[in-house]
């Protein structure tokens, strides 16, 4: 094999150098970047044969000839070339998202198979995703950097609508390093849980920078998987970091507050003179009869616009341009509403839309209120493994945090006394293992929260607007402006879509116009 590199300043990059190819003396194969000089080095059968200066820009050109010269048996083990190939190419692809500064080309039987120019700005970044992932992918990838601290995570995140049956479009770069970690697939699927249909996968480009030293990269051979030191931390950094972005993706993100004639358009926040008392601190046990009285108050609410003033009335006083979504013109079946925005025409799932709305006001008062708990008439006692007993009394916070309140009264049994109150009728004890197993497995466990949100999604299901509801003009526009406010009205609670947009363009091509 024949190789050139420069700029090799880094000591761990040496020092694994010189293992590799065992060289005898460090420094005559290596030097700074304000030296003028590169170095071939050339190795036959694991010997070094030569080393001397050479002429070779900035880089490094790695040649390998003869890879089964000694060791013909492996031979045996490779598949067709059209299969080798395709392997080579996956690799390439994911090597070219680790570096968008880098310039890469793949050449197969002395053809140019592939090339990725320099990706400096986003565009070119986008488009470099494109070539990877296809058009879809890159259609509805949403870009995202957050950052704390010493660490920060960027990358393109899929629309949830575009899910995929398989993991098979997820990389992660750590430090410039592609890494499978299940830690962070973990964490990942944690921040898409709200948005993405049961037994399907997220696709994303993760990239996350920190300290090196907090990292430890020899857990694998391959060095495919790491060992993170604050686990917990980075687990939680890349499940927020992932939740946010996702939360961010509502119909729109402008600030629509309403004035002049628009202000006659109420949003389903101001549905009853009870709002205020909505949105303060209440036990968690009256969530069922909050949501039934809010189904009742909007009722109430259609109601009296309706007889307040004629729809057709209002439809005039509002332009498309004040709002991202438009205004409403119409219902279809009951089902669907049309709206006209300034760009086109607008199409909403009225249930799916208001479904989201109401599931997000209902997390919103479980986070002001806090998780309620209440104790259990007979306590439950579940048995687990000794070390699993001694984590649970190592992070007792945790479990108070979570409603939960336990106590060890043996060396592997645990007496479950209170839950919390969403969490009733659940299999509590089968809860309380798997928590303790993602703390062991993750360093930190979204068990209970997630079946909350399970409890608080079917509550907003039924209370949502139902199918064959007739609404008003004004109706369907309080609708829409609670849409474009609410964080990931892009989506339903299950993954569907709730709108979607035709352009005039897409409309003049239907009708080939211009044509």
């Amino acid at each position: 094999s024949l190789l050139y590199y420069e700029d090799v300043n880094d000591l761990e990059t040496r020092v694994n150098f010189k293992r590799l190819y065992n060289l005898p003396e460090l420094h005559k194969v290596y030097w700074t970047a304000a030296q003028d000089m590169a170095w071939t080095v050339t190795s036959d059968g694991g010997e070094i044969a030569d080393v001397r200066p050479a002429s070779h820009g900035v880089g490094t050109t790695i040649v390998v000839e003869d890879l089964f010269f000694n060791t013909p048996a492996r031979r045996k083990f490779l598949r067709t070339e059209k299969t080798e190939f395709s392997h080579l190419l996956n690799l390439f692809r994911k090597l070219a998202l680790s570096r968008f500064d880098v310039e890469y080309r793949l050449s197969h039987n002395g053809k140019s198979h592939s090339f990725f120019p320099p990706a400096t700005s986003p565009d070119h970044q986008l488009a470099r995703i494109r070539q990877v992932f296809g058009p879809e992918f890159a259609q509805a990838a949403i870009p995202f950097r957050k950052a704390h601290s010493a660490i920060s995570l960027h990358g393109w995140l899929a629309a949830p609508t575009i899910s995929r049956s398989q993991a098979d479009l997820q990389y992660f770069f750590l430090n410039g390093r592609l890494i499978r970690d299940k830690l962070i697939s973990h964490a990942a699927r944690m921040g898409y849980q709200d948005v993405l249909f049961h037994g399907r996968h997220p696709a994303y480009v993760l990239c996350l920078e920190m300290d090196p030293a907090m990292v430890d990269v020899n857990a694998h051979p391959a060095k495919f998987e790491v060992r993170f030191r604050e686990s917990r931390g980075v687990h939680n950094f890349v499940f927020r970091s992932i939740e946010q972005a996702l939360s961010d993706t509502k119909a729109d993100r402008v600030d629509t507050e309403t004035t002049g004639p628009a202000a006659r358009i109420v949003s389903l926040e101001a549905v009853s003179p009870s709002n205020d008392a909505y949105h303060s601190s209440r036990s968690m046990s009256d969530l069922g009869s909050q949501s039934n009285l809010r189904l009742q108050d909007s009722e109430r609410y259609y109601d009296t616009l309706s007889s307040v003033q004629p729809a057709a009335t209002l439809a005039p006083a509002v332009s498309s341009a004040d709002y991202p979504l438009g205004t409403a013109l119409a219902q279809v079946h009951g089902i669907y509403i049309v709206a006209q925005s300034q760009q086109g025409l607008v199409l909403v799932d009225m249930h799916a839309a208001h479904e989201r709305i109401v599931y997000e006001r209902m997390k919103r008062q479980l986070d002001e209120a806090g998780v309620q708990s209440q104790p259990l008439l007979v306590p439950e006692t579940v048995t687990v493994a000794e070390k699993e007993a001694d984590l649970v009394e190592e992070h007792s916070d945790v479990f108070t945090n979570l409603g939960l309140e336990l106590q060890r009264t043996g060396p592997t049994t645990l007496r479950i006394r209170q839950v919390p109150v969403l969490l009733q009728d659940a299999d509590v004890a089968q809860l309380v293992k798997d928590v303790v197993s993602d703390l062991q497995t993750h360093g930190t466990s979204q068990r209970i929260a997630q079946q909350m949100n399970e409890v608080l999604s079917t509550m907003a299901c039924h209370g949502s607007a139902r199918a064959n509801r007739k609404l008003t003009i004004d109706e369907m526009n309080a609708l829409l402006r609670d849409m474009e406010k609410t964080p990931r009205s892009d989506q339903c609670n299950h993954g569907r879509p709730t709108w979607t947009h035709l352009s005039l363009q897409e409309l003049d091509k239907l009708f080939l116009r211009g044509q």
